[in-house]
């Protein structure tokens, strides 16, 4: 077990990014911290592009304990690591860091485990043998590969709308499992129990230009953004027949129980978290 959090003097935890307002970190966290007692502090700190560096050392110096880091800032993290695990070296980028005894910066990236345990343990899905397409090609899909891989699907294809963006992408993971990479048109007549979308094509209000026929009956269409209300490719997926449709605030919190659990030593519940969050979102 670990130490007990001291009760006089909270810990000091935070989230950067540009921006970072509207993260639901801090939420979470508290929900986390009451499951334990654990008396922390959990913010969201706006950090300007550029100031990266600067902000996490001032953090640091003031006490801080660790930093979930977000968009734009996850390259920033990884270089600025003294010491990386596995998934992060692999993911080349960290969202997860912890402030060592020894005074070295220990970086980790938790964004694939929260996708698989989401996938597997909250929607129920088996991965192994299945096809799994993941559409998409910047970091955030180098993110969640190595633990898709792991995962032994049958063949995991990377459609993006510039192939050799995905080309270089599978170099790095084929020998991981059986990787495939092609663009959106070469999709039609492919079919697969498992779409990720790891666009950003939700954002912008759009849908990848994806063939309807791309769902075997049963599948998952799953969008890795989360909002206040179903993305454009959920609602394209409904649109087509798909029944198992799902965001990604299951992966939000479940990369944060991961997170939790390289700072403290213990692993939240997450289930009880997503349903007070689903109510809210």
């Amino acid at each position: 077990m670990p130490d007990p959090i001291n009760l006089d003097h909270p810990e000091r935890y935070a989230v950067m990014g540009h921006p970072v307002a509207h993260s639901k970190s801090p939420e979470i966290h508290k929900y986390f911290a009451h499951q334990f007692k654990h008396n922390i502090e959990y913010t969201a700190i706006e950090v300007e592009p550029g100031d990266f560096p600067q902000a996490v050392e001032q953090f640091r110096a003031s006490g801080g304990k660790g930093l979930n880091v977000t968009i734009p800032f996850k390259f920033d993290a990884f270089k600025l690591a003294d010491r990386l695990s596995d998934r992060a070296e692999l993911a080349g980028a960290v969202n997860t860091l912890k402030f060592e005894a020894d005074g070295r910066i220990f970086g980790d990236n938790t964004d694939g485990a929260g996708l698989v345990h989401d996938l597997t343990l909250n929607l129920g899905v088996t991965l192994k043998d299945k096809p799994i397409l993941v559409l998409g090609a910047g970091g955030a899909v180098r993110g969640v590969l190595g633990p898709l891989l792991r995962q032994h699907p049958a063949v995991l294809v990377i459609a993006n709308r510039t192939i050799a963006k995905a080309k270089e992408l599978a170099k790095v993971f084929a020998h991981y499992g059986k990787i495939e990479v092609c663009g959106f048109d070469d999709l039609k007549g492919r079919r697969f129990d498992v779409v990720i979308n790891g666009t950003a094509a939700s954002l912008k209000g759009e849908v990848p230009p994806l063939p309807a026929s791309l769902f075997t009956h049963g599948a998952l269409a799953y969008d890795m953004m989360y909002g206040d209300r179903p993305t454009p490719f959920m609602l394209w997926a409904e649109r087509y027949g798909v029944h198992k449709i799902s965001d990604g605030l299951g992966m939000l919190v479940e990369q944060a129980a991961e997170s939790y659990f390289i700072w403290h030593g213990v692993r939240p519940e997450t289930r009880p978290v997503i349903q007070v969050l689903r109510k809210g979102v």
